[in-house]
Formats: C-alpha cells, sequence, structure tokens
C-alpha cells in the first residue's frame, strides 16, 4: 500500500525570537530560538509558569509584535517578514483570531455587544450592509449561546460569561483558521468556566478550527488540547502528546508542574523548584535554563545547553538526564 503523505502544518514557527532592549547592550530574551508547528483541526496546549515568555509568543503569532529572529510561516505563506503596521491589511489577518484573557478588558465600553461582534465584519471583510451584518450577528450569538436579546447592551451590562461569549463570537466571525485564546477562562468563576471550555470544544467541531490554547490551568490543557508545549524562560523545554506528557513526563520541570496539580487522589506531594530562576537578560547561551533550580542537574547543564530530543514518537524533551518514570 502506498505512503500516506504527512498532513502539512496550518502554522510553522521556526527558530523564533523576540529580544527586548532593556539597557546598553543588554537584551531580555523573551522567546529564544522556538519551533513547533500546529496542524489544521489541531489543538495544542501552551502552558509555563508566568514570565516564560507564552504571552509575548502569541503576540508575535497573531503579529502585535515584530520578530527579532526566526520565521512564521501560516499556511504556506511567511507572515514573519509582514510588520505589524501592515499585516491588518494582509489577507490571513482574518484567519488568525485572538480570545483575550479579560472578557472585560477586551471589550470596547461604548460598543454593543452587537457592534463588537460586528466589528471584524465591517472592517477586515468590508461588509456594511445591515441586512447582511445583523443576520451574521443573530448567527454568532446562537453559535456561541448568546441570548439575542443582549446584543443591544454595552460591556457594563453583561455577566462574564455573557462578555466572554462576545468576545469569543467576535473571534469567529470571520472563520478564521486558528483561533489563540490566551487564557480565556481565567477571569471567570469555576462553574462558567466549565460551560465556556464545552462551547469551545463544541466550535471546534463545528467550524473545523486549529486551538493555540494557552493556560495556568494544566486540567483544562489536558481536557481540550490534542499537544502541550512546555515553555521555561523563553524556551520550549518539552512537547508531545497530551496524555504521554502528563504521564511520563521527561523534563524535571514538567514533572514538576504535572505534580502541582490539585488533586483529590493521593499521590506525591509537589516536587519543589528551589533556588532563583536565572536572568532572561542576556542568558548564558551554553547554560540550561533550568539549572540552579533543576533536583537533577549536574555539571554538563552548565556546560551545554540541551536541546530537543525524541524520546518516544512525538514526544521531546530537552534535558541531559531525561526522567525514566512517571509521576
Amino acid at each position: 500500500m502506498p505512503t500516506l503523505a504527512p498532513p502539512t502544518p496550518l502554522l510553522q514557527i521556526k527558530h523564533l525570537c523576540k529580544h527586548f532592549p532593556v539597557g546598553k547592550g543588554a537584551h531580555l530574551h523573551a522567546v529564544d530560538q522556538v519551533s513547533f508547528d500546529i496542524y489544521p483541526g489541531e489543538s495544542l496546549g501552551l502552558v509555563g509558569e508566568s514570565g516564560c515568555g507564552k504571552s509575548t509568543l502569541i503576540r508575535l503569532i497573531t503579529r502585535l509584535l515584530d520578530v527579532t529572529a526566526g520565521e512564521i510561516r501560516f499556511d504556506d505563506t511567511i507572515l514573519s517578514t509582514v510588520s505589524v503596521k501592515q499585516f491588518p491589511q494582509s489577507r490571513y489577518r482574518s484567519d488568525i483570531q485572538l480570545v483575550f484573557q479579560d472578557p472585560t478588558d477586551s471589550l470596547n465600553p461604548r460598543y454593543t455587544a452587537y457592534d463588537t461582534i460586528t466589528e471584524p465584519l465591517k472592517r477586515l471583510a468590508r461588509i456594511r450592509d445591515r441586512s447582511q451584518l445583523q443576520p451574521r450577528a443573530l448567527e454568532l450569538a446562537e453559535w456561541v449561546g448568546l441570548d439575542p436579546e443582549l446584543l443591544g447592551r454595552f460591556p457594563h451590562q453583561l455577566s462574564g460569561g455573557q462578555k466572554a461569549r462576545v468576545g469569543i463570537a467576535r473571534a469567529i466571525a470571520l472563520n478564521p483558521k486558528l483561533l489563540v485564546l490566551d487564557e480565556p477562562t481565567s477571569a471567570l468563576d469555576v462553574s462558567v468556566q466549565a460551560i465556556i471550555l464545552h462551547l469551545l470544544a463544541d466550535l471546534k467541531q463545528r467550524l473545523g478550527m486549529s486551538y493555540l490554547f494557552v493556560s495556568h490551568d494544566l486540567n483544562v490543557v489536558r481536557l481540550l488540547c490534542d499537544r502541550v508545549l512546555v515553555m521555561y524562560l523563553g524556551k520550549i523545554v518539552e512537547s508531545g502528546p497530551v496524555e504521554q506528557v502528563f504521564n511520563y513526563p521527561r523534563h524535571p520541570y514538567t514533572q514538576a508542574l504535572i505534580s502541582a496539580i490539585p488533586s483529590f487522589e493521593a499521590k506525591p506531594h509537589p516536587i519543589p523548584l528551589t533556588g532563583e530562576a536565572r536572568s532572561p537578560i542576556n542568558p548564558d547561551p551554553q547554560v540550561c535554563r533550568l539549572y540552579g533550580r533543576c533536583p537533577h542537574g549536574q555539571d554538563l547543564c552548565q556546560q551545554q545547553m540541551p536541546t530537543l530530543q525524541e524520546y518516544e514518537p512525538g514526544h521531546w524533551a530537552a534535558c541531559h538526564f531525561p526522567l525514566e518514570l512517571s509521576i
């Protein structure tokens, strides 16, 4: 039988870097040599503690920040050479949409829900006719479970869950190929979080979108995503299928993150990462970023930066001394 060709990635990130100048000759390495792919219809989770570079990375992908080096290829077109100022005129602008972390701060207080949802249609699709806008707004409201009677309300007249639905409806108005979700449920009550996550899962299946899902909540990533990337101080330290990474983490940092997940089941105590985190300002390219906090660190870790190695099919980790046992 002829072998099937591997699917073509929707998004390809190659050696992506973003450095911010912080003084004479000093640069903060927020994103440092990051590479990964997202395939059509796939949900990819991105996890890591605050300050690891997640937000900077998604702002590079959505072209809200210019890159320092590296390549962003979307739908087989290089987007990293398109400046932030030029990207709103790009034909790919409508294919990459962002759902923001705070549903209140991301909505214009002077816009009704209807205005917010139809704004992408007016700006990017150049649709001005109310006879086209109104049916589409009603359709989108139905898709996200928003009562049509709420379309005339302003953000301060909506609950947190309703504002989250407006933000999602705005993001999917143009049927994007890639939806970037920046902790979309972190500002919501737990009961509302579950409803919004179920909604996102349904929309992905309905519209065939790919997701890049950024979250501090590892249980959410495990529930919603197919693969996961673990980021630490600007670098990807582990990646792979969700169940493989969660059940058999190979990197000590991943193991520590997973051990801290709250659970009612009997399990070992959370694994502490003692010591101070290394500075992201002009970091030594030869020293592992986790060295000094890693419980398994050895002399080699401060002499040679580990690179991502494949330990099981699709499961990669950047560690000289990868873990052998699940937690």
